[in-house]
């Protein structure tokens, strides 16, 4: 049995195929971070997940497309937690990148971007992928991503600079007492994902000014430091995986053609795209 993976911060889809390419079950777990998660946390929420605990040991080969898998380091790591409970697997960890690529490129050459919790950029030239910066995270980079946003909408609160009826939503939605908000961004697990929840604000007050302004700042944040400095200028398409990216595919496209840079289009999940791509290998 093939297990393939797609890894968020926020949450993970698994789907397992036999050797035909049938599907055998998919399931979902929180996300895997190998940034963010020790092994323990890593552990605990393979186990607590029926399909893949059930299924640990008939599972031959894993194929984990994560955020956090950026670097050799993090990829022998979470190689090494994997093997502990997927006893008799080969296993393969790749980043998240590279799943967005096979989603959304069809294999052409393009620019493709992640916006989820996290976000990221990579040129994919039809045969390698490159990366214009290595990203270092959701405290110091993260352009426009849900954590991004949540940052900002947090210190707008407290600046009072958010519009009063924004404002008295984002109080009724969330636990704004600032030890509650201190001790999940500094002493509890995945604290970007944390932020990250607090930009589902934005989805009900999409039409406010304010929050046109503040995904047009954060988008041009975006545009600049992770596809404009791979000076493909018009002539290459940008795609996009992730939530922010498709709930606010308008305004994303709106800014690249400020930009005047060549929008391709939006998936927001890559999962299904990677089980045709894995199908397509086992019928060579």
């Amino acid at each position: 049995m093939i297990l393939i993976a797609d890894g968020g911060s926020t949450k993970a889809d698994w789907v397992a195929i036999d050797l035909s390419g049938n599907e055998v079950f998919r399931t979902r777990t929180h996300g895997i971070n190998p940034e963010i998660l020790d092994e323990e946390m890593i552990l605990e929420r393979l186990v607590n997940n029926f399909h893949l605990d059930k299924e640990s040991e008939n599972i031959t080969q894993i194929y984990f497309y994560g955020a956090g898998c950026g670097t050799e380091k993090a990829k022998l790591f979470l190689k090494d937690v994997f093997s502990k409970m997927f006893i008799n697997a080969k296993i393969e960890v790749q980043e998240d990148m590279l799943a967005a690529v096979f989603a959304a490129s069809g294999g052409n050459e393009s620019i493709v971007c992640i916006l989820g919790t996290g976000s990221n950029s990579c040129y994919w030239d039809g045969h390698k992928m490159f990366q214009s910066t290595v990203s270092l995270g959701y405290m110091l980079m993260d352009e426009a991503s849900a954590n991004y946003f949540g940052k900002q909408l947090i210190l707008d609160y407290y600046y009072k600079r958010m519009p009063e009826e924004i404002a008295k939503a984002f109080n009724q939605n969330f636990n704004l007492d600032p030890d509650v908000i201190k001790r999940n961004l500094y002493k509890e697990e995945s604290p970007n994902s944390y932020l990250g929840e607090f930009a589902k604000i934005m989805f009900d007050f999409k039409e406010h000014s304010y929050i046109n302004q503040l995904l047009m700042v954060g988008f041009k944040e975006f545009y600049e430091c992770r596809v404009i400095p791979y000076q493909k200028g018009n002539t290459v398409p940008v795609y996009f995986i992730g939530s922010i990216a498709y709930y606010f595919e308008a305004e994303l496209k709106q800014v690249a053609q400020e930009l005047n840079l060549l929008f391709g289009g939006v998936v927001q999940r890559p999962i299904d795209e990677l089980i045709a791509y894995h199908r397509r290998l086992l019928n060579q």
